[in-house]
């Protein structure tokens, strides 16, 4: 398979090296025999050269002089950057390459993939509309707003749809490599797994700080002001709505548009992210903290730790995963 990885000034240095390694230990590790290496790396870049965000500079193939149609286009991250810092990167004139290309090869029927900030190039190229994606949890509502046309799923660390596969936050790369090491070989992707002490790990949702999710909009930042404020009894959302001086449907409607959940869901969002806050810090009781954070009945807790979190309280305290 002939991959191709998209570099531009900037790059996420360990978002590229985790993509090469992982291809890399695939080769290394595979079967031995007489076919050849399953994944042959190229990365491509506007000319000779890129500068990563470390200050390396790294050579590359001009994409101009790309000798075959890539049967994979990968886009790596950039840096880590704030929101306006991405949107200014992928809608730099020197970027516009990595742009036109993935959505080319995507109209073309090539594969695509990217991981965290490099969902924004797809999306910007126009590989992700209508399809189901994910990218960088912290910069779901951002994203969101700016292109609408994509089904985010910023709850998901690896999204598949169509031709058009992306990843969550930066060390999603190494999920997306093993993704592509997979769909040429379940088996051979689990040596490699086992090699690099690769773990499973289906969604980002542990790591989403409400709070900075919330920053995205006004609105939502007072909401979230407000919840944290109530949380012991919290009102009703309309008594919120009232509040904040909007209405409850404008509530409701924000809280989709910005966060892609439900008023009530975001409820829930920061009640674990502060239970997870007394578990680790205090000595309080499971049933002290489930009252603490607005319920009456630990097992509802425990239930919404299962569900939205896929652990245990005792795993939440330890910072770790186990069973109660």
């Amino acid at each position: 398979m002939q991959i191709a990885l998209a570099a531009v000034d900037g790059i996420f240095d360990s978002g590229l090296s985790a993509l090469l390694d992982v291809l890399g230990t695939a080769n290394a590790v595979r079967l031995q025999g007489d076919e050849p290496p399953p994944f042959t790396t190229t990365v491509i870049g506007a000319g000779t050269e890129v500068r990563t965000g470390n200050g390396l500079t790294l050579a590359t193939v001009p994409v101009g002089e790309l000798p075959h149609r890539p049967d994979l286009l990968l886009m790596p991250a950039t840096g880590f950057k704030a929101p306006d810092g991405v949107l200014a990167a992928v809608r730099s004139p020197a970027n516009a390459w990595a742009v036109e290309l993935s959505g080319r090869l995507a109209e073309a029927g090539t594969p695509v993939g990217a991981a965290c900030t490099g969902t924004f190039f797809l999306a910007e190229a126009g590989a992700l509309d209508r399809l189901r994606a994910t990218t960088s949890w912290w910069l779901g509502p951002f994203f969101r707003t700016r292109y609408p046309g994509v089904l985010l799923d910023d709850s998901r660390t690896l999204v598949q749809d169509g031709l058009a596969t992306t990843a969550g936050a930066a060390f999603a790369h190494i999920d997306l490599a093993l993704w592509v090491v997979r769909r040429h070989s379940p088996e051979l992707a689990d040596t490699v797994a086992r090699y690099l002490l690769i773990g499973d790990r289906p969604s980002q949702a542990a790591f989403a700080v409400p709070t900075l999710l919330a920053q995205a909009d006004p609105t939502m930042a007072a909401f979230e002001r407000w919840v944290r404020a109530r949380l012991t009894d919290p009102p009703p959302l309309a008594e919120a709505a009232r509040a904040l001086g909007v209405g409850e449907r404008t509530l409701q409607r924000t809280a989709r548009a910005v966060l892609g959940m439900t008023p009530l869901a975001f409820v829930q969002e920061v009640r674990l992210d502060q239970a997870t806050y007394l578990l680790r810090t205090t000595s309080l009781s499971a049933e002290a903290i489930a009252t603490r954070v607005g319920y009456r009945n630990v097992g509802t807790l425990r239930a919404l730790v299962r569900r939205k979190r896929g652990t245990t309280l005792d795993a939440l305290r330890q910072g770790g995963s186990g069973a109660d």
